[in-house]
């Protein structure tokens, strides 16, 4: 499928989560499985989501020391994941313990700044200077110590360019959709257009009456970018 939409598979229930990857799955690159899933019905969910014939992105955000994140990315091996991330806050060491127990064939993308944190947000925990430069400090971290990609806010984009490496960009939401929770969002077109690899969409496609259709509706919009 020559898409590049993600859909996060955010819901609660094991069953519409499968009848939601089912319909999905010939529409988008990839479904992601994030905490709420991950947490309620375990790796089985994983491996079920796989066995549809999808491209899994799981969304665990890995920040720990590094032997117990090294050891849940081995785990995380095992299930047959296209992407995993981690907080390039955990650090350079932690970033590559994570890298050294994947195979080639499972990326690693390293979190800089959540979606949900604007600048005040962001000074409160401690960064200093402006939400982007925080996004640069992590993400040259990350990318140097053996992470394939980044995930940042699409305003972060244009501040990370010539870093290299692959950007999921979240808080995408098609024209006209709210932005829910999140804090710094863009259309699709537009964060393709600032250098976008994929985009994670969620509430607006899975609420939708017809999802695969929402989807192939933000494919088209990526297209026409």
């Amino acid at each position: 499928m020559n898409s590049k939409l993600i859909v996060a598979l955010d819901v609660p229930e094991r069953d519409r989560t499968l009848a939601l990857a089912r319909s999905l799955v010939s529409e988008v690159a990839m479904l992601k499985i994030g905490l709420e899933g991950f947490v309620a019905h375990g790796p089985e969910l994983v491996r079920a989501v796989v066995g549809e014939g999808a491209s899994v992105f799981l969304d665990l955000k890995l920040h720990d020391i590094p032997r117990t994140a090294a050891a849940a990315a081995r785990a995380a091996a095992g299930l047959g994941v296209s992407l995993l991330t981690v907080h390039a806050a955990g650090g350079a060491e932690m970033v590559r313990a994570v890298r050294d127990e994947l195979p080639a064939t499972t990326k690693v993308i390293a979190v800089t700044m959540l979606t949900s944190l604007d600048a005040a947000a962001a000074a409160a925990i401690g960064y200093s200077g402006s939400v982007a430069d925080a996004a640069r400090r992590l993400g040259a971290l990350a990318l140097a110590s053996g992470a394939d990609g980044l995930v940042t806010s699409s305003h972060e984009l244009a501040a990370l360019r010539d870093l290299g490496g692959l950007r999921v960009v979240p808080g995408i939401r098609p024209s006209g959709a709210g932005v829910g929770d999140q804090k710094r969002v863009a259309t699709p077109a537009e964060a393709v257009r600032a250098g976008a690899s994929y985009l994670v969409v969620g509430r607006p496609i899975l609420e939708a009456p017809d999802p695969a259709a929402a989807a192939r509706a933000v494919n088209r919009e990526v297209a026409s970018a």
